[in-house]
């Protein structure tokens, strides 16, 4: 939809036609300028502070109303605010102005929309980066922030952006899904959500793991909510996005420096805080560097049950990808393995099949196989896109992080789990021979 070529004159006439002086043309087309430009957030609030500001001396409800239709024709010029509000819509790609992508149902797709210009996109792009109190221009090219709404913004300019501006925007969750419902949808059985309420229960230290847009994200809100109400959970995330059901949850996001190049707040910073906060569960929301050190410290000085997500392609990725980060921090890989086997048990690993959908992949054990070499992800159990449990040698291993005897005489946890382990262990089999199974 394009805005109206006459704003000003459209709010003079529909809203305020009474009260309205030519006195405050200049101010309507100041402002509403701002908001095209991306100065000013489309936010009635900020535009009624804006006109009072200007010494636009109408009654509240003309201000109010005068507010409204700025907004309103604001929005109108963006291309995408109708498919933000799609309920369906995960993800939103704009490559430029006549490129838009969305994920919609695990699928992306281009859909049929765009901006007028790539001034436009510009324009788009840094009147989100406002809202969201960062700086973004020539300068400072690219920006990675939460906006008011939880949406994730990431924008990049050109020329470091060849093609021109390019905005990606991830949408939160509208809900949280609860074990139950996420087993209704096919991301896991009944047994598998069985295991992940009893290592929550158990507060086994665990990761959840997976490629770029699996559901870690989802998958972690939803087992923070199994927590105890009376336990405090520290969430530190780079951009806030857990949005766990519970009772007692501090919240803590890191901070950019600003144009001075002052009041960085970095992931590191807040691990350290967060240890100060008697905190019951220590949660990092995604480990991207040396900041998993700082949660195997953390987790390695009396606080059960920590977790957090990372990325991965495949479960026998995942110490390589631990080793990698850590040695970011500048410790020795003998300290980097030494201080995961002790503080991580359990990885939880999340996949995407050929439609799209998302979906419980395996549940591994993480230890050294011996007291001085690497730590290992040994598979205890996978799951087959259908939800098919098959079982594997690191089986005995979780059952004893559970508590649990190797072969139980009585269920693990209620909902018949002792029936899935009627299967003899596949005596040769290995991870790796799994998974070039399972690409079959």
């Amino acid at each position: 939809m394009n805005p109206p070529n006459n704003p000003v004159g459209t709010v003079a006439s529909s809203v305020v036609s009474s009260e309205y002086s030519p006195q405050y043309e200049g101010v309507l087309r100041t402002i509403s300028n701002e908001l095209a430009a991306g100065v000013l957030a489309p936010e009635v609030p900020d535009v009624i502070a804006a006109l009072r500001a200007r010494r636009c001396l109408l009654g509240r409800d003309a201000l109010q109303a005068i507010a409204e239709s700025l907004c309103e024709q604001a929005l109108a010029a963006d291309p995408v605010a109708g498919l933000i509000a799609d309920p369906d819509v995960t993800d939103v790609l704009v490559n430029g102005p006549t490129e838009i992508w969305v994920e919609r149902a695990n699928r992306l797709e281009r859909v049929d929309a765009g901006f007028p210009d790539e001034a436009a996109v510009r324009k788009f792009a840094q009147r989100l980066a406002v809202q969201a109190g960062r700086r973004f221009d020539d300068a400072s090219p690219f920006v990675d922030a939460r906006l008011p709404d939880g949406t994730r913004l990431h924008a990049v300019l050109p020329p470091v952006a060849v093609n021109g501006t390019t905005v990606s925007l991830r949408i939160p969750r509208r809900r949280l899904y609860s074990l139950e419902e996420l087993t209704e949808l096919g991301a896991l059985n009944a047994t598998a959500a069985a295991i992940l309420e009893e290592i929550v229960r158990k507060r086994v230290p665990f990761l959840v793991t997976g490629g770029a847009g699996t559901g870690k994200t989802t998958l972690l809100s939803t087992l923070l909510s199994l927590c105890a109400p009376d336990e405090r959970l520290v969430l530190v995330e780079d951009c806030a996005e857990l949005m766990p059901d519970h009772p007692h949850v501090v919240r803590l996001e890191s901070r950019p420096a600003n144009q001075e190049g002052r009041g960085q707040v970095t992931i590191r910073d807040l691990i350290k805080q967060a240890l100060r906060m008697r905190p019951t569960r220590i949660v990092l929301g995604e480990a991207r560097g040396a900041e998993i050190m700082d949660l195997f410290n953390a987790l390695n000085t009396g606080h059960e049950g920590g977790c957090g997500t990372l990325h991965a392609n495949r479960p026998h990725d995942i110490p390589a990808r631990i080793e990698a980060l850590a040695l970011l921090a500048g410790v020795s890989r003998e300290a980097v393995h030494s201080q995961a086997s002790a503080a991580l048990r359990i990885a939880i690993h999340l996949d995407r099949n050929e439609f799209g959908r998302r979906y419980l992949q395996s549940i591994a054990v993480v230890r050294r196989r011996n007291a001085v070499g690497p730590v290992q992800a040994t598979l205890a159990v996978s799951f087959d896109q259908g939800g098919q449990m098959r079982e594997w040698p690191g089986l005995p291993q979780l059952l004893d992080e559970l508590g649990r005897p190797a072969r139980p005489d009585a269920a693990l946890v209620p909902r018949g789990f002792e029936a899935e382990l009627t299967r003899e262990f596949p005596a040769t089999a290995t991870l790796r021979e799994h998974e070039t199974r399972e690409q079959l």
